[in-house]
């Protein structure tokens, strides 16, 4: 029986930090489910479809990972799938505090799911999508804290996101 793992998050857009961890990830087991949780309440800097397009070109190097979307309970979702874990990635102790609370509530509805934390590679440990899609909006150079395969889909989101305004 295959183990497959669920790798979550909103991927907005995807940084060098998040590769680092489905590098990793992937090594540990058999298959690997980069999902794209789908926020409605959230206006997100990249579209699902844009995230999902950039998340398939930085992991392509990847036989056993593939990218799906979901929305609704993660548990639910790493259900259906099959996964008997689920992989978060930690850079700080304010992570920790927030996955430790996730971790446990999922625990709660799914006690067959385990919960594995990755630590981040030191050098990628202060970027974050947020960081990126500031320095991003505001002109700066970001492209050392992405996979280069998406700037090209980083760009076009901040041309639209500009002429939005």
């Amino acid at each position: 029986m295959a183990r497959i793992a669920v790798y979550p998050g909103s991927f907005d857009p995807p940084t060098l930090g998040h590769l680092d961890i489905v590098r990793r990830a992937s090594g540990l087991f058999d298959q690997l489910v980069v999902a794209v949780g789908i926020n409605r309440s959230k206006s997100p800097f990249l579209t699902v479809e844009e995230r999902m397009q950039a998340l398939a070109c930085c992991t392509a190097e990847f036989p056993n990972v593939r990218v799906d979307s979901f929305s609704g309970l993660l548990i639910d979702y790493a259900k259906s799938v099959g996964a008997c874990a689920v992989i978060r990635g930690l850079r700080a102790i304010a992570d920790f505090e927030y996955e430790f609370q996730m971790a446990m509530a999922n625990r709660g509805l799914c006690a067959d799911i385990e919960s594995v934390f990755l630590m981040t590679n030191w050098e990628h440990g202060y970027v974050s999508s947020g960081i990126v899609k500031e320095i991003a909006m505001f002109g700066g150079d970001y492209r050392n804290m992405v996979p280069e395969c998406i700037v090209p889909i980083i760009e076009r989101a901040v041309r639209a996101h500009r002429t939005d305004r």
